[in-house]
């Protein structure tokens, strides 16, 4: 049997930047990203350790997905988090896969998150990815941390499907149709005109803090606009086009109405009525330059200082398939810059953890830059419609990148125009 040894604070130190040696973080990937949930002294994570919740331990494909973060049976494995007894299981899981050399660092809480001098890392934006508990105390009259005070509203997001809120929601959430705020002539967002009055009517105003999350629907059901993250993107599109409208506070539900469920939290199937508001209380839209439209796309494909980045599946990016049945051409945008969404259209297994929460930020942030994306440069993410380019935008805003936009058009709008280049096939270097 192989022996688990357990560290000290120096010893630790004294490995941390050993590129042998993988730190393993087992708490929620919420606490990784900066959340406290147990009332530490400093949130976020050991710097440089990978996220592997022990949540993730029950699922059958977890060595799948500890080797595809890259931690392999070479490596020297250390495993930390709140409890030294969960700590332990993942060392046993680990031995159990092959790993001949793994230990655990129990002083995490008492001692890494209190002594300053001591690295950590978190998601920047970290707030605005809340967690289910969070999510909770707002229901029940409280003001949780990084909370302001303000009215908040709870949105369930969906794409012409009120069946699946009203087959089971977040208490006091109401819902909202992507609808009400793009339109599907050609699925970019409303005009100003148009989105004051929709938020209006769902009683949001600049100042209110909005919670917008989405079921992941089968891809099979046809009750839902086809693919498995189609609420719960419809949500990230949502939040996206109030934080342009203007609306100061908006959280995001990190995993959507999957990680409501799995905190076992109660489940609503009323029809809560909205409340609207007279005015929404600023000029519309208060941060334009969070998308941009064909004109400014053209400028930035010339641009050293800009990218526009392609969050669509290889298959669309060379033009084996358009990616949707309205859309005939097939191809790219020349000069775009490409950051795989996953496996087609409707899927961001790419950006999404097996629990549906948002990936590991680091791990987007090495993907981007082993592609030349980098924060240094004006980037505007696009896809088909804007949805898969929304969510890419939301990461790279949490992760903090200064000038980040959604190119709102994306293909479905540059290929409409028979003017506009386009390529396939395999790009040449």
């Amino acid at each position: 049997m192989i022996n688990i040894n357990e560290l000290t604070t120096k010893e630790l130190v004294n490995i941390l930047d050993n590129p042998k040696t993988k730190i393993i973080d087992s708490r929620p990937i919420d606490a990784y990203n900066g959340w406290k949930l147990q009332n530490e002294a400093r949130g976020g994570h050991i710097k440089g350790a990978k996220s592997l919740p022990f949540k993730w331990a029950t699922y059958i494909d977890w060595i799948e997905i500890v080797r595809q973060k890259q931690i392999l049976p070479k490596d020297a494995i250390v495993v930390y988090g709140y409890s030294p007894k969960q700590n332990r299981k993942i060392a046993q899981r680990f031995i159990k896969a092959g790993y001949t050399s793994v230990s655990i660092y129990n002083s995490f809480l008492d001692d890494w998150t209190v002594n300053k001098n001591l690295p950590m890392n978190n998601l920047k934006n970290y707030k605005h990815l809340v967690h289910p508990k969070w999510v909770k105390s707002v229901i029940d009259g409280e003001r949780p941390t990084e909370h302001q005070g303000n009215n908040t509203i709870i949105c369930h997001a969906h794409y012409r499907n009120r069946k699946a809120y009203l087959t089971g929601h977040i208490p006091g959430a109401i819902d909202i149709d992507t609808l009400a705020l793009e339109a599907p002539e050609t699925w970019n967002r409303r005009s100003p005109e148009e989105l004051k009055i929709a938020l209006e009517q769902h009683g949001i105003t600049a100042d209110t803090t909005v919670v917008l999350y989405g079921k992941f629907m089968h891809p099979d059901n046809d009750d839902e606009f086809p693919g498995s993250a189609a609420g719960h993107i419809g949500a990230i599109r949502c939040a996206f086009i109030m934080m342009y409208v203007g609306v100061k506070d908006v959280r995001v539900l990190n995993g959507g109405f999957q990680s409501w469920k799995d905190a076992g939290f109660e489940i609503n199937t009323d029809n809560i009525p909205k409340k609207p508001v007279d005015n929404f209380g600023i000029t519309i839209p208060s941060k334009p330059e969070l998308a941009i439209d064909i004109p400014q796309a053209k400028e930035m494909i010339n641009s050293k200082n800009a990218d526009l980045v392609c969050v669509r599946s290889y298959p669309e990016y060379i033009g084996e398939v358009s990616g949707y049945n309205y859309i005939k051409k097939k191809g790219r945008i020349p000069g775009a810059v490409f950051a795989n969404c996953g496996t087609d259209a409707y899927h961001m297994e790419n950006y999404r953890n097996v629990d549906h929460t948002t990936r590991e930020f680091q791990e987007i942030e090495e993907i981007w830059k082993n592609s030349g994306i980098t924060p240094s440069k004006h980037l505007a993410f696009y896809c088909g419609t804007g949805w898969r380019g929304s969510e890419a935008w939301l990461n790279a805003w949490l992760m903090g990148w200064p000038t980040v936009s959604v190119f709102d058009g994306g293909w479905f709008e540059w290929s409409n125009n028979p003017k506009n280049p386009y390529e396939t096939g395999v790009p040449t270097i």
